[in-house]
């Protein structure tokens, strides 16, 4: 199975054994991936994923993700296997994890690969007696780990794409690429949104932006001109908005839409992660905080202006061409709190709405 993305695919059959580390010869057959837990690291896991597949493309290939994360996978055709799961809290989690090693034990794979550093999932592998065993040295797990290192330096102060890949080239030897991030909507996900979208809509020729005015973090990650920056782009292009997020953030797109003059439609609780990359693919541009439909929006290519405050946009800023990062670096920044120890919140207070809208007018035109 070939691999979408860019850059070429090396295949271990087309290598010499002695290039490969011993205990990954013969070529894995039946691989398991267990996923990282937050939205927007599963875009930048992408391309740690892809050099799995480019390498070894006539083996099965199976992710093992949080089940709210499985739809995100929807337009993934080259990966073989989902494998979803659900842990609960206290006794009843025991059982989950149970089933979960259950499920990946009966399914006989020979490589497992962990992309999280928790020692819950190392665990889950080794019960499941998958022989070899590759992640990084984190959280007392190393004795469980076969295929194991320390993360290097450059791993912990670039980019956190660059992570996922270090550990591949530390544990396995296999190589990969940073640009290899992006994603596809499933065509039944594009046209189930195109159909929600359509009678929701005032000016369909308007140009559509999809808004995520909430961040899962904290408010020192929200940005608060979202309601003027609607009506900005209403004066100015006639545009429409969407806002977007999960139903927990329906409330907040709420309260931005009730506050904006132009109004917007809501479509927090609408769409899950899968029919969420559906409706951005159909928005004209992305604005939103440092939160997983930033990412989502970039490695779908469209334009995708994100606004930083606490966390460090060096580390996790939207991958991809047609991005634009605002963001003040004042003294304190990045702290990386939830809340701002200082209670102004000026970095970002200082972000005006008429900056943001004039950022997607300049992406928009430097890709048209």
């Amino acid at each position: 199975m070939e691999s979408k993305g860019a850059g070429p695919a090396i295949s271990a059959e087309s290598l010499p054994v002695e290039a490969l580390p011993p205990t990954l010869a013969p070529a894995p057959r039946r691989i398991v991936v267990k996923e990282v837990n937050w939205l927007g690291d599963l875009v930048m896991s992408l391309p740690a994923l892809r050099a799995i597949r480019s390498t070894w493309p006539k083996a099965h290939l199976a992710v093992v993700v949080k089940r709210e994360l499985t739809s995100f996978f929807d337009g993934a055709s080259w990966v073989d296997e989902i494998i979803p799961y659900t842990v609960a809290r206290g006794i009843p989690g025991l059982f989950d994890r149970r089933r979960i090693i259950a499920e990946i034990r009966e399914r006989n794979f020979d490589l497992g690969v962990l992309f999280p550093n928790s020692f819950d999932s190392a665990l889950w592998l080794a019960m499941a007696a998958v022989p070899r065993r590759a992640g990084f040295i984190a959280d007392a797990r190393g004795p469980m780990l076969t295929l194991k290192a320390a993360p290097p330096p450059d791993a912990l102060s670039g980019h956190q794409v660059n992570y996922w890949l270090a550990m591949l080239r530390a544990t396995t030897g296999i190589e990969g690429h940073a640009e290899d991030f992006a994603i596809e909507p499933a065509p039944a996900n594009r046209d189930r949104m195109a159909a929600w979208l359509a009678p929701n809509r005032k000016r369909p020729d308007a140009p559509l932006y999809a808004i995520a005015p909430a961040a899962a973090f904290g408010p020192a990650k929200e940005w608060r001109g979202f309601a003027a920056l609607i009506d900005i782009l209403a004066e100015r292009e006639r545009a429409e908005c969407v806002l977007i997020g999960a139903s927990p953030e329906r409330s907040k797109c709420e309260e931005v839409a009730a506050k904006s003059r132009a109004g917007a439609i809501v479509a927090a609780g609408n769409a899950n992660v899968g029919e969420s990359i559906a409706l951005l693919s159909l928005c004209d541009g992305y604005i939103g905080n440092d939160s997983g439909g930033m990412h989502l929006a970039a490695a779908l290519g469209i334009p995708t202006a994100a606004i930083f405050g606490s966390t460090n946009p060096v580390r996790t800023g939207p991958l991809g061409p047609h991005t634009r990062i605002i963001y003040r670096q004042l003294e304190c920044s990045p702290c990386l709190a939830r809340t701002c120890r200082f209670g102004h919140y000026n970095c970002l207070t200082q972000i005006e709405p008429a900056e943001v809208a004039d950022a997607m007018h300049a992406l928009r035109a430097a890709k048209s």
